[in-house]
C-alpha cells in the first residue's frame, strides 16, 4: 500500500513563483517611472502615489474582513492596482480623487466579482475611466504642472499634436520625459526599463506589448498621412508605452492563447489609433484597453487550439 500513487486534480506542474513574487516584480518595474514622476512633477505626485496605494490596500482589507473572507493584501495585487492608478493621474490632482478611484477599483471592479482572477477588466484602468467620466475637469487639467523647480503652463504632447503643433516638444524630450502629462507616462526610457525588467524576469511576454505598439504604429502611419516622424511622436507621447507593458499584459484580462494574444494586440493598436485620430480626447489608451478586455472571452473562444483528433473526426463525419 505504501507504493500507491497519489491521484489529484490538475494542474500537476507546480512552480515556486507566487502571486506575491510576480506583483513585487511589477512594483519594482514601476519604480523608475514613479521616481522620475515625483522628481519631475513635485511633492504632490508622491502624496497621490502613497494615498492611492493605501486606499487600495485598506479597501481590500476592510471589504474582505467585512465579508468574512481570507485577507489577501499580502499578495500585493492591491499595491500594484494603486500604483498603476496613481501613475495615471495628473500630477497636481487633489489626492481625494485617486483615493476614491482606488476604492472603486478594489471594491466595485475587483472584489464584487470575486477578487483577484475574477475581474473582467483591469481594475486600475476601470477606475481611471470612472474618474475621467466623473471628474473630467480635474482629470484633464495639465495646464499648470510643476516640472522640477519650475511651474509651467502648456498642453500635453498629444494635445499639442492634436492642435497641429508637433514642434512644441522634441522627440528627445518625449523619450526622456521632459513634458507635461500624467505622473507615470512621460518618461519613455523609464517605462522601457521597467518593461525590459519584467520581460527578463519572465513576468510578462514581449508579444502583446510589441504587437500592440507595432500595430498602432502601422495604423497611425496608414491613417495619419504616411508620416514616420508623426508616428514616432505618437508612440513616445501619452500613455501608450505605459499601457502596453503594464496594463495590456494583465494576466486576468488578457488572452492566454498564443493566437489570441496576437489578435488582442492588433485590436488594441487599431482602437487606440482610431481614438487618437478621431476621438474627442487626444489619448485613448485607457478606453482601448478596457474595450479590448471585454473582447477577451470572445477572442479566446475563436483562437482556442483544436483538441487532438477533433479535426480528423470532423472530416470523417462530413464524409459519412
Amino acid at each position: 500500500m505504501e507504493n500507491m500513487f497519489n491521484v489529484s486534480s490538475s494542474p500537476h506542474v507546480k512552480s515556486k513563483v507566487s502571486t506575491r513574487t510576480l506583483m513585487l516584480d511589477v512594483v519594482i518595474a514601476m519604480i523608475p517611472t514613479s521616481v522620475y514622476g515625483i522628481v519631475h512633477f513635485g511633492l504632490n505626485s508622491l502624496i497621490v502615489l502613497i494615498a492611492t496605494v493605501i486606499a487600495c490596500v485598506l479597501s481590500e482589507y476592510i471589504y474582505e474582513k467585512a465579508m468574512h473572507k481570507p485577507v489577501t493584501i499580502s499578495d500585493m495585487s492591491a499595491v500594484v492596482t494603486g500604483m498603476i492608478l496613481a501613475l495615471n493621474m495628473p500630477p497636481q490632482i487633489p489626492a481625494w480623487v485617486p483615493v476614491l478611484g482606488g476604492v472603486f477599483a478594489i471594491i466595485v471592479v475587483k472584489q464584487l466579482y470575486g477578487g483577484l482572477g475574477q475581474n473582467f477588466m483591469n481594475p486600475a484602468l476601470a477606475a481611471r475611466c470612472f474618474l475621467l467620466i466623473s471628474f473630467a475637469g480635474l482629470m484633464n487639467n495639465f495646464s499648470c504642472a510643476k516640472i522640477g523647480f519650475d511651474t509651467v503652463s502648456g498642453a500635453t504632447p498629444l494635445a499639442a499634436a492634436r492642435g497641429g503643433d508637433m514642434a512644441t516638444y522634441t522627440l528627445g524630450q518625449l523619450f526622456v520625459g521632459a513634458t507635461p502629462g500624467t505622473i507615470g507616462e512621460t518618461s519613455a526610457v523609464c517605462l522601457l526599463a521597467g518593461g525590459i525588467y519584467m520581460i527578463v524576469r519572465k513576468v510578462i511576454s514581449p508579444k502583446i506589448p510589441l504587437i500592440y505598439i507595432g500595430s498602432f504604429a502601422v495604423f497611425m502611419f496608414l491613417f495619419g498621412g504616411f508620416n514616420a516622424g508623426y508616428v514616432l511622436y505618437e508612440v513616445l507621447a501619452g500613455g501608450l508605452i505605459f499601457g502596453a507593458f503594464f496594463m495590456a499584459t494583465d494576466y486576468v484580462t488578457s488572452p492566454i492563447t498564443p493566437k489570441g494574444q496576437v489578435v488582442y494586440g492588433i485590436i488594441l493598436g487599431f482602437i487606440t489609433s482610431i481614438f487618437r485620430l478621431r476621438g474627442a480626447s487626444p489619448e485613448g489608451v485607457s478606453y482601448a484597453i478596457i474595450l479590448s478586455n471585454l473582447l477577451v472571452p470572445l477572442i479566446e473562444r475563436w483562437t482556442l487550439p483544436q483538441t487532438f483528433g477533433i479535426e480528423k473526426a470532423k472530416k470523417e463525419a462530413k464524409k459519412a
